[in-house]
């Protein structure tokens, strides 16, 4: 039996590093393309920032909702369907013709990101407890390699066929997750019978699209406008609506009583923080990279994205370490040592930005602190709750983050899209003034745009910082401290 039980959790962790190498593949093939498709739709990075604000807002309300769906029906099952979502919408990707259409095949395929709490609750039902932190760290690893497949392979393909294949590449892979799902993943949890909470998930939707919104228009509407400030009141009307309602639903969308204990709420508020400061970084390097002198480098993108693979490859190196820093001194360690190594990177790119190394240099501290930081933060979650709220604790996680995540790109692309400078990118041969030629100029972000982000990032981890202090740690053996 035993070791049946442990073929059945060595499948499970490999097929959830499987599909951890696919997401972030996809995803991160999107980072160093975002000046190439600012181009392609003629748009700008503002309305840009809506393909991953609409794939995560549609990954945190899919993430809860299945992560209690899984608890419910079995964990097996919902994966399986959220693989399916997942490769369905990657099939369409390719064939976006305009940025609305890309938007809404984003939107399906941040259904598929339910994968990831339903798959960290496998995980904790069939792996032993003192190698829970191994598994987990394995798995957090391969999101960082399959990042580093991204930005080259991603990169090197977008150059050279379009951005369109880098999603036409993901079919096949996708489609294999979905079969080796079905047949090789082992499921045997207690199912809980249970409601779906559809007015809160609702309420808690409306809240986030309505903030994110008006942070991303505000520039354009007026800050002070009617519709902005009306934004802004109804989204706080939902989100006090939202938690007025979950307190008093026999079966809420998030439940309350979870937010009760201490490490829940404080891991669940520094994963928002820092996930809002780490794709700060996400979203500004390629556009800092790839636009054109004297506001960026000018590279290519499979260039942009060498000089990111540090990052992705140090992260995934660094997991076991976190891993096993906390196992023997706890998570709450292992989150401190990352966040300070985040600030570190924040205080390079601010500070010493002025040549492809440096940024080469900060990038790479910045993968270093994530593989801390997020490896502490799923373990101090799975070891504070019972085993069989582990799904809907993790699914609670993974929409924490995924507001800070997106609340990211919805306030860099406004700072990237306010503060900029023009630059000569060509000219047509028509007198103009005087000049034998008229020259054609193009905005870009400006270094204040740059330095207005990367402030906003210190401050959000820094209040990561203050969060997790407050947290009680928790060794894997059981022993607190």
């Amino acid at each position: 039996m035993r070791s049946m039980m442990s073929n059945h959790s060595a499948r499970t962790i490999a097929i959830s590093a499987f599909a951890g190498l696919l997401v972030t593949y996809v995803e991160t093939m999107i980072t160093p393309a975002l000046p190439i498709l600012v181009s392609f739709f003629d748009t700008n990075y503002d309305h840009l920032s809506w393909i991953i604000t609409a794939y995560i807002i549609s990954g945190t309300v899919s993430s809860a909702i299945f992560g209690r769906l899984a608890d419910m029906y079995g964990k097996k099952n919902i994966f399986v369907i959220l693989a399916v979502f997942y490769t369905i919408a990657v099939s369409f990707g390719g064939f976006a013709r305009t940025l609305e259409e890309l938007i809404i095949i984003r939107t399906v395929q941040g259904i598929g990101m339910g994968m990831f709490p339903v798959s960290f609750a496998l995980i904790n039902d069939q792996v032993p407890k003192h190698r829970l932190a191994l598994a987990q760290g394995i798995v957090s690893s391969t999101f960082s390699g399959g990042a580093a497949i991204g930005l080259v392979a991603g990169a090197w393909i977008t150059q050279n066929y379009g951005w369109q294949w880098s999603y036409h590449s993901s079919i096949p892979v996708a489609v294999l997750l979905v079969i080796v799902a079905s047949i090789y993943l082992h499921d045997e949890s207690e199912r809980k019978p249970a409601k779906i909470d559809f007015i809160g998930v609702g309420s808690l939707g409306l809240a986030i699209v309505s903030f994110i919104l008006a942070i991303s228009e505000g520039e354009y509407w007026g800050w002070a406008s009617p519709s902005i400030i009306g934004l802004f009141l109804f989204s706080a009307a939902m989100f006090a609506a939202f938690v007025l309602y979950e307190r008093n639903t026999p079966e809420p969308f998030i439940r309350m009583d979870l937010l009760r204990i201490r490490n829940v709420l404080l891991a669940n508020m520094t994963g928002l923080f820092a996930m809002s400061g780490m794709f700060f970084l996400f979203y500004t390097v390629p556009a800092l990279l790839q636009d054109p002198e004297p506001t960026g480098f000018g590279i290519s993108i499979v260039e942009s994205g060498l000089i990111l693979l540090p990052a992705a490859v140090l992260n995934m190196a660094l997991a076991p370490l976190a891993a096993k820093i906390t196992t023997s001194r706890g998570p709450k360690t292992a989150i401190i040592i990352g966040l300070f190594i985040l600030l570190f990177s924040y205080l390079g790119l601010y500070y010493n930005r002025s040549s492809i190394i440096a940024i080469l240099e900060d990038s790479a501290v910045m993968g270093m602190g994530i593989s801390f930081i997020f490896v502490g933060i799923i373990n101090i979650l799975l070891i504070s709750v019972p085993r069989d709220r582990s799904g809907e604790s993790t699914g609670m996680n993974v929409v924490f983050r995924n507001i800070g995540t997106s609340l990211a790109p919805a306030i860099g692309g406004v700072m990237e899209t306010m503060f900029v400078t023009y630059v000569i990118v060509g000219a047509i041969p028509v007198k103009f003034h005087g000049l034998p030629i008229t020259p054609i100029m193009e905005n870009f972000p400006s270094s204040e745009a740059y330095d207005a982000i990367y402030v906003i990032g210190m401050a959000f981890v820094v209040i990561a910082m203050i969060l997790s202090m407050f947290m009680k740690n928790v060794i894997v053996g059981g022993e607190k401290r």
